[in-house]
């Protein structure tokens, strides 16, 4: 008999399970299988692809730039959640109900944590972007302490919102108010969570949208000064290219678990949510490996850097090479716009 205002430390997973109505299976079905299958395949991709992109910063000294900080610890964040997701690989299907209530917490404080910490640190690049392009400053001139305190922001901001279900935002003492996703979180956690990272995407759009627009006024007031030459309309597709891949990586990943999150947070009872959550947590891991390939792999010099170091056999060449590449390297899904005026250049961003 469940009690209103009575809390349930000492029950088992399979209680709080039961109570929201989500299956725990006692065997592997075949639906759990390919998901498990899925989610080791993509987890190992994000923790060597992200390796790669952490050991290339480190290596190369012309990654050693404020903007690069915030890449390496994009980087980082997706090391984690591939890490946190390989962990909820080895401990889901029949496993779960072998969890205690802090094993499960342990779980699902990893996964929040992680995932939190990327989609910050996408709204941190964005912000950082921003605020080099209005005020026409090159991206090695980013303030160093004011990088880290983003990083630090984006930490502090992911931890809390992982550990605070465990501590008070769970429905251990108040059953009538677990989601069914996550048994044992109240659905205003997960309603919170997906408004959140609906108004980091806003925030994204509203950031990315202006910087094109200014760019784009920029690029026409110097085609008007200077003879018109086909790179003043590269830049301007390039910038479109380069923010469609960005918003759109982001919509294609984090919609749909958002989506689920939300009805679920709204407690939609003829939502069968169930039946597509783990499908669309798969998607949202994977925009792990997406933001290595639309950040860093879409650059130039960090290609050579890879190539340098899964190669020890073009070492010699690669360096070579590097020591010609004299222009200033572009960071993540970059844009070069280098537009002259007043002998200074309009910026060297990292779009």
């Amino acid at each position: 008999v469940v009690t209103m205002g009575q809390c349930y430390y000492n029950e088992t997973i399979g209680f709080f399970y039961n109570n929201s109505g989500k299956e725990l299976s006692s065997h592997w079905r075949p639906k759990d299988v390919v998901v498990v299958a899925l989610g080791l395949t993509v987890s190992v991709l994000v923790l060597l692809t992200n390796l790669l992109i952490i050991a290339a910063i480190a290596s190369n000294r012309r990654f050693h730039q404020p903007i690069y900080y915030l890449l390496g610890n994009l980087a980082a964040a997706d090391l984690f959640a591939g890490v946190a997701y390989l962990f909820l690989m080895f401990h889901t299907g029949p496993r779960t109900a072998r969890l205690s209530l802090q094993g499960w917490f342990v779980r699902q404080g990893l996964l929040d944590t992680s995932l939190t910490a990327s989609v910050a640190t996408l709204l941190a690049i964005a912000v950082e972007r921003h605020r080099s392009v209005m005020a026409v400053q090159l991206h090695s001139r980013l303030p160093r302490g004011r990088v880290v305190m983003l990083i630090v922001g984006v930490w502090v901001a992911a931890l809390g919102l992982g550990l605070l279900p465990a501590h008070s935002w769970h429905c251990l003492c108040a059953l009538d108010r677990c989601s069914r996703m996550a048994p044992l979180l109240s659905r205003s956690y997960l309603a919170v969570w997906a408004l959140s990272s609906l108004l980091v995407f806003l925030l994204m759009v509203a950031v990315y949208t202006r910087i094109f627009f200014y760019v784009r006024r920029r690029v026409q007031r110097m085609a008007e000064h200077v003879s018109c030459h086909p790179r003043y309309r590269e830049t301007t597709l390039s910038l479109v290219k380069t923010v469609v891949i960005i918003l759109g990586a982001f919509v294609v990943c984090w919609t749909p678990g958002q989506v689920v999150l939300l009805l679920d947070g709204l407690d939609c009872k003829s939502c069968n949510v169930l039946a597509v959550e783990k499908y669309f947590l798969l998607l949202a891991e994977a925009n792990s490996l997406v933001n290595a390939v639309v950040y860093s792999c879409r650059d130039a010099e960090m290609r050579r850097t890879f190539r340098r170091l899964l190669c020890c056999q073009c070492l010699r060449r690669s360096t070579q090479e590097s020591a010609h590449y004299t222009s200033s390297t572009r960071a993540g899904a970059s844009t070069r716009i280098m537009l002259p005026e007043n002998g200074h250049p309009l910026m060297d961003s990292t779009l």
